[in-house]
């Protein structure tokens, strides 16, 4: 009796030891950092187009809020911990024609360095953008840059975070600015601005406990994928013609999961472009046969993984194009996210040689 008796808590001990083995390792709070930052820049006269508006020097502030991940996710390990976050950045123009621009963007940075006291990183975000005063045919015809207030935006940024206290750190920054509208209306010939970027950061805590550093691949690496989608999306001709043209594309490709961060793919893909149509209505001559303006293109790609998100590069050639209407190869880059393991959705910008051709907004399945 006494034996059993002094057994159960020797019994009890080793139930709780195995639980505790077998338990998730359960990730730390992700720590907030609140920054807020002075920008100053020029304006990047990428094509004679925009010149005449090359004659300022905007300034912008930005308040960002951005969490330290901790391992909650295995590719959080995968990347050697980065930040994620949105920013909110306002920037005057200082030219009565451009006038502001307000603009929202979730973000990644990736550390190349990180020490007790500095953070060296690189940070990409895209989002959405409105300027105040876009082209108008009318009142505004000199602005070239835009001709929607809605605009697509995209942040490429190397910072430097060194700490001042334990909860506070002086941030210096070189980056460029992008806004554009896809061509979704016309002019659109965007506007780059490269800056540089002073403020400071509130760190809630610089270094926080990392957990699933070494976080096991994922179940379908070096697994083969095929994913079908199509899309849709609007472009404008020309100035003249206000009409928004609808652009269609289907997509079949086979991928395959590489490496933990990437997917290699290959595939073809059909587009119909309307505003073709309208462009041969308005130059061949009566009588004569117009050509196919549907397209067909052979293209291989890379997804970025991060999780269910994923940035989309593509170089494509067209194997079918009876009309000539651009160049004989095009690019597209875009985010794409899984909503479950079968359905995704994207958003894409369809590029011929640094030119935007459309804005592409997909849906497709992984099978």
């Amino acid at each position: 009796m006494l034996m059993a008796l002094a057994a159960r808590p020797v019994a009890a001990q080793v139930d709780t030891a195995a639980a505790a083995v077998s338990a998730p390792v359960v990730a730390p709070r992700a720590p907030l950092v609140v920054g807020a930052y002075a920008q100053g820049s020029i304006i990047l006269a990428h094509t004679y187009a925009i010149r005449h508006l090359v004659a300022s020097h905007p300034t912008g502030f930005e308040l960002n809020f951005q969490r330290q991940t901790t391992g909650s996710a295995p590719w959080h390990g995968w990347y050697k911990y980065p930040k994620v976050g949105v920013a909110l950045t306002y920037y005057d123009f200082h030219n009565p024609v451009l006038g502001y621009v307000w603009s929202a963007s979730p973000y990644i940075s990736k550390s190349f360095s990180r020490g007790p006291k500095h953070d060296f990183s690189f940070r990409l975000g895209a989002g959405l953008a409105y300027l105040s005063n876009p082209y108008n045919q009318d009142t505004n015809h000199k602005n070239t840059i835009a001709s929607s207030a809605l605009n697509a935006t995209l942040q490429f940024r190397f910072e430097y975070d060194y700490a001042l206290t334990p909860h506070l750190g002086l941030l210096a920054g070189v980056g460029l600015n992008h806004y554009s509208n896809g061509a979704t209306t016309k002019p659109n010939f965007g506007v780059n601005l490269p800056s540089v970027v002073l403020g400071l950061n509130y760190h809630e805590q610089r270094h926080a406990p990392q957990t699933n550093a070494h976080a096991p691949a994922p179940a379908e690496l070096c697994h083969n994928f095929f994913n079908f989608s199509t899309s849709l999306g609007f472009k404008q001709r020309t100035e003249g013609d206000r009409h928004k043209y609808l652009v269609n594309s289907v997509t079949a490709a086979v991928g395959r999961r590489v490496n933990r961060k990437s997917n290699l793919l290959a595939g073809v893909e059909g587009f119909y472009d309307r505003s073709l149509q309208a462009q041969l209505e308005d130059t061949t001559r009566a009588g004569l046969t117009q050509p196919d303006v549907k397209k067909v293109g052979a293209f291989v790609g890379h997804e970025l993984l991060f999780g269910r998100l994923a940035f989309v590069s593509h170089l494509g050639f067209y194997v079918y194009a009876p009309y000539k209407s651009s160049t004989a190869y095009y690019e597209r880059l875009g985010l794409k996210y899984h909503f479950t393991n079968l359905l995704f959705g994207a958003i894409d910008l369809k590029i011929h040689r640094g030119a935007a051709d459309v804005i592409e907004f997909k849906v497709g399945a992984r099978l």
